[in-house]
């Protein structure tokens, strides 16, 4: 598919894709598409921030390639590694004369024995992938700094081979939850948008568009209660994941309505914290009402 021709067309292209974006993120996406810029979204957990790389690959049929973060990683599980096996094999294949010559030694690290991961396989992919860099929050400084060259250039360096740059840059996008605050330097390169909770009326549609089969008059009482749920001094407030799961729930048990009783079978839906159930547990006549 085309790029779009506006922040509305990229609106409507989104909800076709079954994502509901407003006004901001919308326009951030469209900019980032326009400019060739990487869009980093921060926002709570469950409010659709991995998604929106999903529905974006999806509907412009483009690859997603995506890197999980996590405490540790490091380039060799993000960008690339030798095929050590591969390469003692070739070595075993070759002559004492061929081993001592080291134009051969060096074929050694060429890309016949180089391993893609992510971050290399986005970068020769170019514009026809959507690579997204989940919770980069949760990766350590140094990542962090290894990935500036990446979202400023959309090039790589190996040193046994050289500098590999996309010939069109692909849409990078990054999430984070904010359990640190990432470093200015790579805020910088990307556009920033914040997803929050979306407002009860929103949440319905996003749960109705997710979970057609489930009622409307249910969903919105799930939603409502979902809301009660996030005034609570919860350690994980539920997300609007959360809130589509709790809705298909109810809706796989039968469930018309919303009662103390429902919940209380349903809860694990929804609260994922074992502190988080006594609190909730003792309010659920308060947060089943009304709705």
């Amino acid at each position: 598919m085309d790029r779009p021709a506006s922040v509305g067309e990229l609106t409507a292209i989104l909800r076709q894709g079954g994502y509901l974006a407003d006004r901001g993120l919308a326009t951030a996406l469209y900019v980032a598409l326009e400019l060739d810029r990487p869009v980093l979204l921060e926002g709570e957990v469950g409010v659709g921030k991995t998604e929106v790389a999903k529905v974006l690959a999806a509907v412009f049929g483009r690859q997603l390639i995506r890197l999980q973060c996590y405490e540790g990683i490091d380039t060799s599980q993000a960008l690339y590694e030798w095929d050590y096996a591969r390469q003692m094999l070739h070595i075993r294949a070759l002559s004492e004369r061929q081993v001592a010559d080291e134009q051969a030694v060096e074929k050694l690290f060429g890309p016949r024995f180089l391993l893609e991961r992510p971050l290399l396989a986005a970068i020769r992919a170019g514009d026809r992938a959507v690579p997204l860099i989940d919770e980069v929050d949760r990766a350590d400084d140094e990542f962090e700094a290894f990935l500036l060259e990446l979202l400023s250039d959309f090039q790589i360096s190996i040193p046994e081979v050289g500098t590999i740059r996309a010939e069109r840059p692909p849409l990078v996008v990054l999430t984070s939850n904010r359990t640190r605050e990432l470093h200015d330097a790579l805020k910088r390169r990307c556009l920033y948008h914040w997803i929050g909770y979306p407002p009860p009326d929103t949440e319905t549609e996003i749960v109705l568009t997710r979970a057609p089969g489930v009622s409307e008059a249910l969903t919105r009482k799930v939603v409502a209660a979902v809301n009660r749920l996030r005034e609570l001094d919860l350690a994980k407030p539920p997300g609007v994941a959360e809130t589509i799961d709790w809705a298909r729930t109810l809706d796989v048990l039968g469930a018309t309505e919303l009662t103390p009783d429902m919940a209380a079978d349903t809860l694990g839906a929804v609260v994922k914290e074992r502190d988080d159930l006594d609190v909730v547990r003792d309010s659920l006549e308060e947060i089943t009402s009304g709705g």
